[in-house]
């Protein structure tokens, strides 16, 4: 993917790229290495999720937030991102995708106590 890219802009996934998709992306990188960075494929999980279509599986991630000053906690929950293409892997909004708030219920914490 391209260093200064960010949302989901410019990337090829390999193994779901094309042969001319694989082609261009290799040109870029002959000709300007510096430019671009690689990253390892990880797999997402899924998620029933309400679409045009009805309900069907799609890929997510979740960004879950940490509150840190003088002492430090993760939030009961966090934002999952949602790619609402059928299949896809891109769960940036500005790419199409979606988000869900997402809650952890729980009676108590764990170890690290609450604010």
């Amino acid at each position: 993917k391209p260093v200064g890219e960010s949302g989901g802009y410019g990337i090829t996934i390999g193994p779901r790229a094309s042969k001319e998709e694989l082609e261009t992306s290799r040109a870029a990188i002959l000709a300007d290495p510096a430019q671009w960075i690689s990253q390892p494929m990880i797999g997402l999980s899924v998620a029933p999720t309400l679409t045009e279509e009805g309900v069907g599986p799609r890929h997510l991630d979740l960004r879950p937030f940490i509150i840190t000053g003088k002492e430090s906690w993760v939030l009961p929950g966090g934002l999952t991102r949602v790619a609402l293409k059928r299949g896809s892997l891109i769960v940036n909004s500005s790419q199409g995708g979606g988000s869900k708030d997402t809650w952890v219920l729980a009676d108590n914490f764990a170890d690290g106590g609450a604010p």
